[in-house]
């Protein structure tokens, strides 16, 4: 009877794209207002929440990767989504700094059971070349299901910050259980045992996919982007709301707090998003590694100048209306862009992979992300806590912009045709 009721891979995969926007969009509307407000997290407090996140995803995201590679990806991701619900429902309901960290740990290791294993899934089930428009068109879906998610948030968080947190963490559980019933899985074979024990089996894989990013110099590369684009990113995303609120007096709509406020900007973000992802899946080819290398110079240039821009805007002399209005502006170029790259990565790393260790290898992209964001985290929440806010932020800017040699290093073996590399050399980004 339940096999009955699966359905095709790809609109599994969009349900779970559009679902999941939903409710992680109620809820990530309002997560940072809630850590700073009704938490009352520190700066400092806030960018450890981050690292406490990270942390899990590295230390879980291999492990969990090699398990959807070795047994089952379609049991790994319901168990990811069920996991997340439970982190965000324990964060939703005790607003307190050590709940807050112990929330970050459950729904990091839920994370790391989806991430890679999702990827591998979907292109086993259609093919590389249709995942990979897939993964273009999904997220675009995606953006338009979150803007349904932030409208949610506006109706829910009127009174209390925390109702969007709660809604969407059982959401998000709903997903998984779900995913029990509609989702197949046809196209995954297990990585070959060859008379290993299940631990021996589980550490050949992990070192199958080393092996096949060494023997890739541009995917050794790639990572080494991967890793600049988690250093940066920690502080801005756990401190731009913080500085928003510090810096500016933010219009109160529709109600008492801010939810709305923050709601509509991220509505606004989305929106830009979606023209953003549809005008990069028409321009750029996914099939074409050098194509989506080209596409990710341009994004990573304008990321970096905007997010400085943005924490240097309140020291333009100008009408604090007119500062704003610059600020949001550069937030919203910043988010756009930051959406469009993800795809983009994933269609760069997914290139020819062997299915037996595609979810590993995605998995160590997530964890060179990750170590990223371990290091450039607590870094920079002692910048906040020492100088400013701003300081942070600018900082953050500046982290990213040693991914541009490396990115022009992928782009060059990709177009001359480079077959070996060493290590070092591939992530020396002064070479």
């Amino acid at each position: 009877m339940i096999n009955s009721l699966k359905l095709d891979a790809a609109r599994v995969y969009l349900f779970i794209e559009i679902s999941a926007s939903v409710f992680f969009g109620m809820m990530f509307v309002t997560t940072s207002l809630y850590e700073a407000t009704v938490a009352g997290l520190t700066p400092l407090q806030l960018v450890l929440v981050g690292t406490t996140l990270e942390l899990s995803a590295f230390v879980f995201e291999v492990p969990t990767g090699v398990v959807a590679d070795v047994y089952s990806r379609r049991v790994s991701i319901i168990i990811g989504y069920v996991l997340m619900g439970i982190g965000f429902l324990v964060e939703g309901l005790f607003p307190a700094f050590l709940p807050i960290l112990l929330a970050q740990v459950i729904w990091g290791l839920g994370y790391t059971f989806t991430s890679g294993a999702t990827q591998a899934w979907i292109t086993d089930e259609v093919g590389e070349e249709p995942a990979n428009k897939l993964f273009l068109h999904a997220t675009q879906a995606g953006l338009v299901a979150s803007l349904f998610g932030m409208g949610l948030a506006m109706l829910v968080g009127t009174e209390n910050a925390a109702m969007p947190i709660r809604f969407g963490a059982v959401g998000v559980m709903m997903i998984g259980l779900v995913l029990m019933v509609i989702m197949p899985e046809t196209g995954f074979h297990p990585a070959p045992r060859e008379d290993r024990n299940s631990y021996q089996h589980m550490w050949h894989t992990f070192l199958e996919g080393v092996k096949a990013v060494r023997a890739r110099p541009s995917l050794i590369t790639i990572l080494g982007v991967g890793l600049f684009y988690g250093l940066y990113s920690e502080g801005f995303d756990r401190l731009w709301v913080k500085y928003l609120l510090d810096s500016f007096e933010l219009p109160v709509i529709f109600g008492n707090n801010q939810v709305a406020f923050f709601a509509l900007l991220r509505l606004a973000g989305s929106v830009l998003t979606i023209l953003a992802v549809r005008f990069v899946e028409k321009r750029v080819d996914s099939g074409n590694a050098l194509a989506i290398g080209r596409a990710m110079l341009v994004v990573t240039v304008v990321i970096a100048v905007a997010m400085i821009g943005f924490a240097l805007s309140p020291l333009m002399p100008l009408a604090a209306s007119t500062v704003l209005g610059a600020s949001i502006a550069l937030y919203l170029v910043i988010d756009a862009l930051r959406d469009v790259r993800i795809p983009l990565s994933t269609a760069w790393v997914n290139q020819k992979l062997d299915p037996s260790v595609r979810a590993t290898v995605h998995s160590m992209a997530g964890q060179v992300d990750a170590i990223g964001q371990i290091a450039g985290g607590p870094s920079v929440g002692l910048i906040a806590r020492l100088f400013s806010v701003g300081a942070a932020i600018t900082v953050s800017g500046l982290l990213l912009t040693p991914a541009l040699p490396l990115i022009g290093r992928a782009n060059r073996l990709y177009a001359e045709g480079v077959k070996t590399i060493s290590v070092p050399q591939a992530l020396d980004p002064s070479d």
